[in-house]
């Protein structure tokens, strides 16, 4: 099993989640092989679709085989029969969209790194209750980098990541990072559809390496 603090500091290094599913193992792997190459050591596979365990396993033998020093995760888990099925396949963390305490509990149990979604301070205070210390905060384009500026003091042991309708431009990249973020997720902003259809993936490499780029100016 990972280490969680391991999980943590690549993740505030990096400063980037990047997350995607397709149904396909070879586009899925195609994919992670282009976002290493771009510098990324941490990755999100969601579990958006009946392959997403099946992909997840090879996923992971293909990194271990492949791509040294690369951590995957697994998000859009729900349920602790989810979680545990992944937990068995060997994922490195766990992102939710919601907030379960049983969820919390097999993360805990297994010493992984859960990263629940939240919205309103009630369900961050949960999270925080039931053992999360980096909220993913969801969606992000509704409630924007003012909503994190508001609420981050009333949780000063509380990391945040805001995932959905994140730019992969500076501008909106550094108005979420002053108002105190350690990370952004992207999914299709950063991979998208239009780009996996055609298998552009050189161009996914460089959309990448060019938000790994302000990242690290920021």
């Amino acid at each position: 099993m990972h280490n969680k603090q391991l999980i943590k500091e690549i993740l505030q290094e990096q400063k980037l989640l990047p997350l995607y599913y397709h149904d396909s193992e070879e586009v899925s792997i195609s994919i992670l092989d282009h976002l290493y190459k771009a510098g990324v050591r941490l990755v999100e596979y969601t579990n958006r679709g009946e392959n997403a365990l099946h992909n997840f396993k090879l996923l992971k033998k293909h990194a271990g085989e492949n791509l040294p020093g690369l951590h995957i995760g697994v998000g859009t888990i729900k349920t602790k029969k989810q979680a545990r099925k992944f937990v068995d396949a060997g994922c490195d963390f766990m992102v939710s969209p919601i907030v379960n305490k049983e969820l919390g509990e097999v993360a805990d149990d297994h010493k992984l790194l859960w990263i629940p979604g939240c919205m309103t301070p009630t369900e961050i205070a949960l999270a925080e209750e039931y053992g999360a210390e980096i909220i993913k905060i969801f969606p992000g384009n509704l409630l924007g980098p003012s909503y994190i500026n508001s609420i981050k003091e009333l949780f000063p042991d509380i990391k945040f990541i805001p995932t959905g309708g994140v730019e992969p431009e500076e501008k909106n990249l550094r108005e979420w990072f002053a108002s105190g973020v350690i990370a952004v997720g992207l999914g299709s902003k950063l991979i998208s559809t239009s780009m996996v259809n055609t298998k552009n993936y050189e161009g996914i490499r460089q959309n990448t390496e060019k938000v790994l780029q302000i990242l690290k100016e920021i």
